[in-house]
Parts: structure tokens; sequence; C-alpha cells
């Protein structure tokens, strides 16, 4: 697989920006950095695709670890696990009662489809108390489109 992941990514570092630096590995067919649905902003990371597996192996071993607006880049083999994990039906959960925990949520949403990760309800670091809102990762956007349709404005 001719294809690199890149993680640890400063939120200025652009889809061209990543082309202009891995074409100095070797030929690039495509670069993809999956965005935030909500945000607009890239998740810090990305994928870039060379013309051949070779150049993806040089690319891993001469820009792992270098420096990009001041931090370290990781770059290594892009999984098909990995690749599969971001195809964007990611969705956003707010306005959650501080009592609903990741089981509940799981349980309710799984109806829907596949849920790739446990569901992060984001937490106060020092009390561990909700948020009020957390994210859940299904493995289709059938799956993560029939959740919101039927979901948006319950609870």
């Amino acid at each position: 697989d001719a294809t690199v992941y890149v993680g640890g990514l400063d939120e200025k570092v652009s889809e061209p920006l990543l082309w202009e630096l891995f074409l100095q590995a070797g030929p690039v067919v495509n670069t993809h950095m999956p965005k935030d649905r909500v945000t607009g902003q890239h998740q810090g990371y990305g994928f870039v695709e060379f013309l051949s597996e070779e150049d993806a192996d040089y690319a891993i071993k001469i820009m792992n670890m270098i420096k990009l607006y001041g931090k370290p880049i990781r770059v290594n083999k892009a999984s098909a696990h990995n690749k599969n994990l971001d195809v964007g039906a990611n969705i956003f959960i707010g306005n959650l009662d501080p009592e609903i925990d990741e089981k509940l949520l799981y349980d309710t949403f799984s109806a829907f489809g596949v849920i790739l990760q446990t569901p992060k309800i984001m937490r106060d670091p020092d009390t561990g108390n909700s948020k009020g809102y957390a994210f859940i990762n299904f493995a289709s956007f059938d799956a993560s489109d029939a959740a919101i349709e039927a979901m948006n404005g319950q609870y």
C-alpha cells in the first residue's frame, strides 16, 4: 500500500502544504485530511498517497518526527484499519443529561448501525463530570444519518 498516515499536524497545516512537503519523498497521487463536520477544521492528521509503495516507505524514513510549525509529525503506514476509521460518520450529540453514560449512549445508538469505538462523552478533566456532549463514530454514513434523523431533538 502506497499510503502513509501523517499525525500530530498543527491546525495551520493545509492539504496543499502536505502535498508539497511529501513531494520531496516522491510523486504524490492524493492527500486527505479528514475535517470536523461542525467546525470544518482538520482533526490533526491526514493521509498521503504516493505512486509507489517504495516512495511511501521512503517518506516514512525521512519525514517521521520532522517539525512542522514547531510540532513533530508522525508518519507511518496507513493500515486499512486507520483509513476506514474515518469515513466521516462521526456524529455530535449535544445537550446530554449529566446522568447519561457511555454504555447508555452505546446501547441507544447501536440500534442505528455498527459503532466503531466506545462513544466519547467529553468530561471535565478535574471532576470527571460530563460536559453535556459526546461523539459517536459509526462505521457508515447510513448509520450516522439514520441516528441523526431519528434522534435529533430527542432526550
